[in-house]
């Protein structure tokens, strides 16, 4: 069941930009993008307050995603792509992205905190990072 209410152009849009992400690293990566997606929409807390859809979560300004100024994002989803989104939007988590609402690719380890949220752990070269149960229960 899922999640959050999603057309079949609101899935694809996840996919996309699960690809454009994190196509670099595999169907797991993209799936920890698609979870800090997801929990976006259905947190309403902290920087994600209104985010109510997928396209109001792709497109927000500013804490949106850098995929959305890049071509690559604008590539029609491949079906497997769109199958992964599907999971994430039925509610599959991974770890560490399982509560996470940000994540960024830094040059070297990864930081404690960022913007005083806590990291949950790094999937390559992502890391992921969450608000306390307090700030953001929607999301645990």
């Amino acid at each position: 069941m899922a999640v959050i209410k999603a057309s079949t152009d609101d899935v694809r849009m996840l996919a996309r930009l699960m690809r454009a992400e994190a196509e670099g690293e595999g169907d797991l990566g993209m799936l920890m993008v698609g979870n800090v997606g997801v929990n976006r929409v259905r947190g309403n807390c902290l920087d994600f307050k209104n985010i109510r859809s997928i396209p109001d979560m792709v497109y927000q300004s500013p804490g949106g995603f850098e995929a959305t100024q890049k071509s690559y994002f604008y590539q029609k989803a491949r079906e497997s792509e769109i199958a992964l989104a599907r999971r994430i939007i039925n509610g599959e988590r991974q770890h560490p992205a399982s509560n996470a609402l940000w994540f960024f690719r830094p040059a070297g380890n990864c930081p404690g905190t960022w913007y005083n949220q806590r990291n949950t752990g790094r999937f390559k070269a992502h890391c992921f990072f969450a608000p306390t149960s307090e700030d953001c229960p929607t999301v645990y």
